[in-house]
């Protein structure tokens, strides 16, 4: 295979990964269809391929996982101090919706905004390093495909 369309594919392959803004689990499903179908074409884009691969499977994970965190914060900053306006009786809840109670979404909110961002920019530079034709290893990737 010709070294430039070898570039050129493997920079495709990472930057499919946008195609999770089109439909869901596409950022997954789109660089594993590509890097399936072409990484009988050479060494370096079954690398590049198992790369992004792991790499989108792996940011899921932690997203998913800082989801499940958010939950009982959430949860707790909405309910923390409440407990005097709640009438078990006829079930009235009286939100207070101050600044103590909203640290919670604010700073968790934040979080995911930063890991997000984090994604969108390793995607771009593993791309651009694609392109030129250097082996990218995406930092923080568990090796689920080996």
């Amino acid at each position: 295979m010709k070294k430039n369309n070898e570039k050129t594919n493997a920079f495709l392959i990472h930057i499919s990964a946008f195609a999770g803004f089109i439909f869901p689990f596409g950022h997954i499903i789109t660089p594993l269809i590509a890097w399936q179908t072409l990484k009988e074409r050479s060494l370096f884009l079954d690398e590049q391929g198992k790369e992004a691969v792991n790499f989108n499977i792996s940011y899921t994970l932690y997203v998913f996982l800082l989801t499940i965190l958010f939950v009982p914060f959430a949860i707790g900053s909405f309910f923390h101090g409440n407990h005097r306006y709640f009438r078990w009786n006829d079930f009235n809840i009286n939100l207070d919706l101050d600044f103590s109670n909203l640290f919670g979404f604010i700073g968790l909110g934040s979080i995911a905004g930063i890991i997000y961002f984090l994604g969108i920019i390793l995607v771009i530079i593993a791309s651009l390093k694609a392109k030129e034709g250097e082996n990218y290893k995406y930092p923080f990737t568990i090796k689920f495909i080996k």
